[in-house]
């Protein structure tokens, strides 16, 4: 019956030590990933598009030209 005992003890304590070996893996883990870029919300998101930057430069030399850059007339 001490054997059954000792055996249980050593089973726990054995699965404690594989437990907390893999939680200390897994925090490694995640704390040596690199961190994530910040993601740019709302309209900022779109500045280095090209189809916003087309807009912009034809907005531009209609201003340049003297013509009116909300409704493109002159």
């Amino acid at each position: 019956m001490e054997s059954d005992g000792r055996g249980r003890l050593r089973s726990f304590a054995l699965g404690g030590l594989v437990g907390a070996a893999g939680a200390i893996a897994t925090l490694r883990r995640v704390s040596a990933r690199a961190p994530r870029p910040r993601s740019i919300g709302g309209l900022a998101a779109f500045e280095d598009a090209p189809c916003y930057l087309e807009l912009v430069g034809e907005e531009a030399q209609r201003y340049r030209e003297g013509g009116d850059s909300v409704t493109g007339t002159s």
